[in-house]
């Protein structure tokens, strides 16, 4: 390991187990020492534009002052407290909030402290309702190819179960549904079939509304999430939107569920997911939002009927501070409008990348722009490409994407797109001539 690392890195990276890499093979991680705006400091004094808003969390950029502020402030009153008969004003108010942004009767908010979590009290809500309701046998869910709901065990079976990373784990993952998502009207018919054919043993429909994330950054239309959702309603299968992605305006409403609510068809699902961005990328936290409903079959005299569920760092009071702060600044600064301009640059500026060798797709969806190749091979090299550049962007898949902060400036955006075109072009090159 080189000598000019700082001590921090070159002793402590022996006994780290780093993210999604073979860490065998894998270059050394960008080691960073500051971020603020939409920039990360680097230990040997560079600086990189972040357009990946650290895996789309940090809505609002980095070290925002006002969420700082908030933060600091909750500290010194109270920096954490157990929240099994206890609550405490910061998540009360916070769930207020939320309810009142959510569509329809979703006004039943547990927190969590991460997506996956949120994903398996999703899980755990759906078989209980009906198990509440006398039909035991319901416990399967039915999700969708190219679908990625989370790292934990539950969250993994409802992963692509076989073109995920969770792949190789299948016989030891609970056994789920899944199927595409039903694009064309013969499609849709399939997708209703196969509804009603398992009805009596599903629990729910996942579904990442709009934007499939990790799953390879694909986007469906809102007829298709509007047929979706008809087609739930009409054979009483819960529907259980994962928004833990596209929530909080980053895919140009502040839900992308919202966008389904047009023509008078009510796409409100029965229970939601919702994290990542919720505190402005500053601490984790996520939650699961249920209707009246679902949480009507567990609201009961006989304590057996209760959610036994309670994640030790729910509700965290410092985190709800964040959330609270992250909110205010979505009713006080222009964020959905700044996502529209975001769409435009990227539409715009990205276009010229469908000629480029190798390139299948060229899409935008809100503050999401993707290009997306044949084969994603070199990716280390791809990265050090990026990072050359000024520009932190991590491919993955067969993606080379785009997720910046909702605050980024229309230079930094020029630099982070110019960087995607000028590095596409140079690996498909490099490719063509290395075979």
């Amino acid at each position: 390991m080189s000598s000019d690392l700082p001590d921090w890195q070159s002793i402590g990276y022996e006994h780290i187990w780093m993210p999604y890499c073979q860490m065998k093979t894998a270059p050394l991680p960008a080691a960073v020492v500051a971020a603020e705006g939409v920039r990360l400091e680097l230990a040997d004094g560079r600086s990189l534009i972040d357009s990946l808003a650290s895996w789309w969390s940090v809505c609002h950029g980095y070290s925002h002052p006002y969420v700082i502020d908030a933060i600091d402030q909750q500290l010194r009153r109270m920096s954490h407290v157990m929240f099994g008969g206890i609550n405490h004003e910061p998540a009360l108010r916070l769930a207020e909030r939320l309810a009142k942004l959510l569509p329809g009767d979703l006004n039943r908010v547990f927190f969590a402290d991460s997506g996956s979590v949120a994903v398996e009290v999703a899980m755990k809500m759906a078989i209980g309702y009906w198990r509440n309701h006398g039909q035991s046998s319901r416990t399967q869910f039915l999700a969708f190819h190219n679908a990625y709901h989370g790292d934990t065990t539950g969250a993994m079976s409802l992963c692509d179960p076989k073109r995920s990373m969770h792949a190789s784990f299948g016989d030891g993952l609970l056994q789920q549904l899944h199927c595409d998502l039903p694009g064309t009207p013969t499609a849709i018919e399939q997708f209703e079939r196969l509804i009603a054919q398992h009805r009596d043993r599903l629990a729910g429909v996942f579904i990442e509304p709009l934007v499939q994330g990790a799953g390879g950054m694909r986007f469906h239309s809102v007829e298709t999430l509007q047929a979706i959702a008809a087609c739930c309603r009409k054979h009483d299968v819960l529907l259980i939107s994962d928004e833990l992605a596209t929530g909080f305006g980053r895919t140009g409403s502040m839900f992308a569920i919202e966008q389904a609510m047009v023509d008078h068809l009510e796409v409100v699902p029965d229970i939601m997911c919702i994290g990542k961005a919720m505190t402005a990328g500053m601490l984790p936290m996520a939650a699961t939002i249920a209707s009246d409903d679902v949480f009507a079959a567990f609201y009961d005299d006989d304590a057996g009927r209760a959610l036994m569920h309670g994640p030790t760092f729910m509700a965290n009071p410092m985190a709800c501070a964040a959330a609270n702060a992250s909110l205010d600044l979505f009713e006080t600064e222009p964020r959905l409008q700044q996502v529209h301009e975001i769409e435009q640059q990227l539409t715009e500026q990205l276009e010229r990348c469908r000629s480029l060798d190798r390139v299948v797709d060229v899409r935008v969806k809100g503050a999401i722009g993707v290009i997306q190749v044949d084969r994603l091979d070199h990716v280390d090299r791809l990265r050090d490409a990026f990072t050359q550049r000024g520009v932190w962007l991590r491919p993955f898949g067969d993606c080379i994407y785009t997720t910046p902060p909702l605050v980024i400036g229309q230079d930094d955006l020029t630099t982070i797109t110019d960087a995607m075109f000028a590095v596409t072009q140079d690996w498909a090159t490099w490719n063509d001539a290395n075979g």
